[in-house]
């Protein structure tokens, strides 16, 4: 079936889903396979369930006029995506990073919300399925797209822009982080400026730290580029007051106190300033904007439990996040210090050398009350004084005795290591 007729049908349903389990009346149904599953199979449930049309790839599936057959339905839905992409042609806003991008997705989500009508990637669907389905989501009264995009290995982010195809973009950082998939940290650079490499190619604009060396350098002599950052000759100039916890700012001859800690979210308010100004957001809604943002889901929230201040920030963790959390955490004002670390995923044959240099850092700065978990945590090299275990259920026992009366805890892993269990033992 061609695409254009496709999306004559398209626009007919009430939306797109991938799944039986959560469908919408009237929506357009994709038959998507999976490592266990094949959505082909599903057809029959998608229709009672309210689907108005069915996309599949399977001969078998087709029931009724109403299933079109596709070569392949996740290609079709990527095709799809582009097509709908064009045809509403709202201005589109890519980010891309190691470390920071839904937190920076969502601070410019809520700056340009103050005066324009903007949609942004719900939760992390940032991959080569959640891409299109952001996109799918948007229409054409908006006046931003925001497009959040992940990858663990090289040619994603080329790929996810030529589906996306933005007119603006940006990249929170370079960090260790996916290295099983990138090979190295020069992978990774490597693999996330595929996103300049399309806004170069195609004349569109760039936004980039003009305090990032790294970020410059692939930047190189790029003209239609916005520069942010503490030197007065930055197109946005924005300066870093402190963070103990939560990070102050100065912007435009005022103080943006936000509610985000750790120093390493400077970086992220700033672009959305930048991207604020840029379009023209009054300074007012900026600060305004930024200063009642809070983070959820598990990403840098401070907990307060009676006389116990929590660190959460177990949605994800690698070794250049690790690191900066650390070092927040060592710069605080706090009676007593609590780690509770959890191992890092996705880091190939570096995992053994990562893990033991975030124990060496965690010994040699805090000593006391560091609790290591996980597989590759509990094999590192350390002094008696560290606490380590193979698995969270080893933990469980030692958390019950704990005193942690006036401590601050910082709890930070992995997303597959689920630490913020520990509130609940707590």
């Amino acid at each position: 079936m061609k695409i254009e007729s496709l999306y004559q049908k398209f626009k007919k349903s009430s939306g797109i889903s991938t799944d039986t389990r959560k469908l919408s009346e009237g929506c357009m149904y994709f038959a998507l396979k999976g490592d266990n599953f094949d959505g082909n199979e599903f057809v029959e449930q998608a229709f009672n369930g309210g689907a108005k049309y069915c996309v599949v790839d399977n001969n078998k599936a087709v029931l009724s006029d109403d299933c079109f057959i596709v070569d392949d339905v996740l290609t079709t839905l990527q095709n799809l995506a582009t097509y709908h992409r064009n045809e509403i042609d709202i201005s589109i806003i890519s980010l891309t990073g190691s470390n920071g991008k839904t937190t920076t997705k969502e601070l410019i989500n809520v700056v340009l919300s103050t005066q324009y009508n903007v949609s942004a990637t719900k939760g992390n669907l940032n991959n080569h399925i959640g891409v299109p389905l952001t996109l799918l989501s948007f229409s054409k009264d908006l006046d931003f797209g925001i497009v959040e995009m992940g990858a663990n290995h090289k040619k994603e982010i080329e790929f996810l822009s030529n589906i996306a195809q933005p007119d603006y973009g940006l990249i929170t950082n370079f960090g260790k982080a996916h290295l099983e998939g990138f090979g190295s940290i020069e992978g990774v650079i490597e693999g996330k400026s595929e996103l300049y490499n399309f806004l170069k190619t195609n004349n569109k604009t760039v936004f980039v730290s003009a305090d990032d060396s790294k970020q410059l350098n692939q930047i190189g002599k790029y003209q239609n580029t916005v520069k942010f950052g503490s030197n007065s000759n930055n197109d946005c100039v924005v300066e870093f007051i402190e963070a103990n916890p939560f990070v102050t700012i100065k912007y435009d001859g005022i103080e943006i106190n936000s509610q985000l800690i750790g120093n390493y979210n400077f970086g992220n308010i700033a672009v959305a300033i930048a991207v604020g100004q840029y379009f023209n957001v009054t300074r007012d809604n900026i600060k305004s904007a930024i200063e009642n943002y809070q983070p959820d889901n598990n990403r840098s929230e401070i907990i307060q439990k009676g006389s116990v201040q929590i660190i959460l920030d177990a949605y994800n963790a690698n070794p250049t996040s690790m690191l900066a959390a650390l070092k927040n955490l060592q710069q605080l004002e706090a009676e007593n210090k609590y780690l509770f670390l959890g191992d890092m995923f996705e880091l190939g044959a570096d995992a053994e050398k990562e893990h033991q240099n975030i124990a060496d850092f965690a010994e040699q700065n805090f000593r006391d009350n560091v609790y290591l978990i996980g597989e590759n945590f509990s094999k590192t090299t350390t002094s008696e004084s560290i606490k380590k275990f193979k698995k969270f259920e080893d933990l469980k026992p030692i958390l019950n005795k704990l005193n942690l009366h006036n401590s601050t805890l910082l709890i930070k892993g992995s997303r597959g290591m689920a630490l913020e269990r520990i509130l609940d033992i707590l």
